[in-house]
């Protein structure tokens, strides 16, 4: 695998790059300070958080070996987004996979598709994973069409598990195996 230093791709004038601890007040000013409505929905997330929470989650996260956190930068070099690998078990060369853009006028132009490929392609071509899960809402279907167009396939629906502003709204899991990867990819085993 490469380098840490060396995670970094480019794209349209967008860079996906590791998050690194001088970013940690960026990734809060620009982005938290407060969370865009529409991506706090999409992430299940709240849209007010201190500088505290931010910080201090956004630094342990660089601490933690079983996750990679990249950052998405526009072409002016600000933060407007994240990819994130966590959760690895080594064990069981098997991930969770997660993706926000920030802001609205970041969404659309296909920057998701190329975050949600590139995590992929490093998962498995890179970590070496065999499996890499996600969650997506259900009023979130343009997420959904992006990853299975990226290959991933649904494995089942958690009911009614979330909240979307006072009504229920389902949990749909995926994930894609390697050798579903490798497929995709033209890769031998």
């Amino acid at each position: 695998m490469r380098n840490k230093e060396d995670l970094r791709w480019e794209k349209d004038g967008y860079i996906l790059r590791l998050a690194r601890a001088e970013d940690a007040e960026d990734y809060y000013r620009q982005n938290y300070n407060p969370l865009d409505a529409e991506a706090a929905r999409l992430t299940g997330s709240k849209t007010r958080f201190t500088r505290e929470e931010v910080v201090s989650f956004f630094l342990r996260s660089l601490r933690d070996g079983n996750r990679y956190f990249f950052l998405l930068l526009d072409p002016e070099g600000r933060v407007v987004g994240e990819s994130v690998v966590n959760e690895i078990d080594w064990e069981l060369r098997s991930a969770n996979f997660r993706i926000g853009i920030y802001r609205a006028s970041q969404r659309g132009k296909g920057i998701g598709t190329w975050m949600v490929e590139t995590a992929r392609d490093f998962a498995f071509g890179e970590l070496k994973l065999h499996r890499l899960s996600l969650n997506v809402f259900s009023f979130n279907p343009r997420a959904e069409r992006v990853y299975q167009k990226a290959g991933f396939r649904r494995e089942g629906v958690l009911r009614d598990a979330v909240l979307d502003g006072t009504d229920y709204a389902d949990d749909i899991l995926m994930a894609m195996l390697e050798e579903e990867w490798r497929a995709l990819k033209g890769i031998e085993a």
